[in-house]
């Protein structure tokens, strides 16, 4: 795994996201500004990143960082396999990589945001494999049906977290029965 930022790693990431056939031209531009700015600012920018390489080939990145003002809760911005490596079990490795970076940065909660769009299923169901439980969902958040389904992990010693995940309110603040 690389946690450091290399010049050319803006089309890596443009490469991975464009082979997946999810994102917009729009969508794209996002993921490869995130790392410009990451390599402007460094960690000021508040972003921070995770490659993995198969042999010489970067086949699949993280972007996460720190929610500003929460204590310690991480949004994970963007996970992608590039298409041609996907089913190999590289995701959840990377992903597992990444749970640990954060963890060592202090972070005890991980929130992701996908679509409820029926092309997203498979993501969905990639986030419940990892322990990852739905949070809310914000109907029609990105446009008409096509609603916003946010996940979260506590960070923790497998089963008990995601119980402790599972009291948990959508901010990481503990939720009220109703």
């Amino acid at each position: 795994m690389r946690e450091t930022l290399e010049p050319g790693d803006d089309e890596r990431v443009r490469d991975i996201v464009r082979s997946t056939a999810f994102f917009s031209p729009e969508e794209e531009d996002i993921a490869v500004e995130l790392v410009q700015e990451t390599l402007a600012r460094g960690d000021a920018s508040g972003y921070r990143f995770q490659f993995l390489s198969v042999g010489e080939a970067c086949v699949a990145y993280t972007c996460f960082g720190r929610i500003p003002g929460t204590q310690s809760s991480f949004d994970l911005y963007w996970i992608a396999t590039h298409e041609g490596w996907r089913g190999r079990g590289l995701g959840r490795r990377l992903l597992s990589s990444t749970e640990a970076r954060i963890r060592a940065l202090g972070g005890d909660r991980v929130y992701v945001d996908t679509s409820s769009r029926a092309q997203y299923e498979p993501t969905r169901r990639f986030y419940e494999r990892c322990d990852y439980r739905k949070a809310a969902q914000l109907d029609d958040f990105y446009g008409p049906g096509d609603g916003k389904v946010i996940y979260c992990r506590a960070l923790g010693d497998g089963p008990a977290s995601n119980r402790e995940a599972a009291s948990l309110g959508p901010t990481g603040a503990p939720s009220t029965p109703r």
